[in-house]
């Protein structure tokens, strides 16, 4: 009975023993497991922190680069409008139906690069086969000197006449193409019209450098065009404002324009091959 009533309290003292162990085994425990906690919690707040700086960091950047594409976008746009201007300066434009305030003389006479595929259009260049065919010999004998008229069917064709602010002598239906040319050109651009002048018109030669070829000037169908008393340099392949104009107008009216020879001419304007055949179709030479 006496070992019976030791072993309650024995069996008391080893549970409290192991209460005890338990609780100190399960407080490291929960002490080990906060500790892992706020190990992680530091980490992440020091991740944040970083990742923070670098975005503050991207958003410098950013605005750095933004501000240097608005620089450049700047830059490019002063450059161009500069180019834009040094051709619009150098170079004739696609369209000149609008061509503005040409009252100033230099404007009219400012040297321009010819687009030549603008102009003579349907009019054909009319060379001596055609010519000879259509009024014939203008003299028997040519040089590099102008001379008369001694063919006496042509002579009866020729005329001097006023027209506008130039004196010329020229056949009949040319005269009267050309007025209808002056014309129109003092309604559309009477500053050109008030500088118009002339460099001749009929003149029985041959034409420059050759010992053949018979000037279109001899048959009296030719005119050379002035502006300003200032001729347009001959064969240095451009041509002045002011005839880039008047030569729309010559090329409506069936005349060829010399500025697209292979050696420009643009102060030349000769009746083409169309308008000819039609005069002599209707009876006019």
């Amino acid at each position: 009975m006496r070992g019976t009533g030791l072993a309650g309290p024995l069996i008391v003292a080893i549970g409290l023993a192991l209460g005890g162990l338990v609780f100190a085994i399960v407080s490291v425990l929960l002490q080990t497991d906060d500790g892992g906690a706020l190990v992680r919690l530091n980490r992440a707040e020091v991740e944040l922190r970083a990742a923070r700086a670098d975005q503050v960091a991207a958003e410098q950047a950013l605005a750095t680069a933004q501000e240097e594409i608005a620089r450049l976008q700047s830059a490019l746009e002063a450059a161009a409008t500069a180019q834009s201007a040094q051709v619009t300066t150098s170079i004739i434009p696609d369209t000149v139906d609008d061509p503005g305030d040409h009252g100033e003389v230099v404007e009219l006479t400012e040297e321009m690069i010819l687009a030549r595929d603008r102009f003579n259009l349907g009019v054909t260049q009319p060379g001596n086969r055609v010519m000879l065919e259509l009024l014939g010999q203008p003299r028997g004998q040519y040089d590099s000197t102008c001379r008369n008229v001694t063919n006496p069917e042509l002579r009866a064709l020729l005329e001097t006449r006023q027209i506008g602010p130039i004196r010329v002598t020229m056949i009949k239906p040319a005269l009267d193409s050309l007025e209808r040319i002056m014309g129109r050109l003092q309604e559309t651009e009477p500053d050109i019209y008030a500088a118009v002048g002339t460099a001749g018109a009929l003149c029985v030669r041959l034409i420059r450098g050759s010992s053949s070829s018979i000037s279109n000037h001899s048959w009296g169908t030719a005119v050379d065009i002035t502006l300003a008393n200032d001729l347009d340099d001959f064969a240095d392949g451009s041509t002045q404002f002011g005839l880039l104009l008047i030569a729309e107008l010559f090329n409506e009216e069936g005349w060829y324009w010399g500025a697209t020879y292979s050696r420009e001419d643009s102060m030349h304007f000769e009746v083409g091959v169309e308008t000819l055949r039609r005069w002599a179709a209707d009876g006019q030479i």
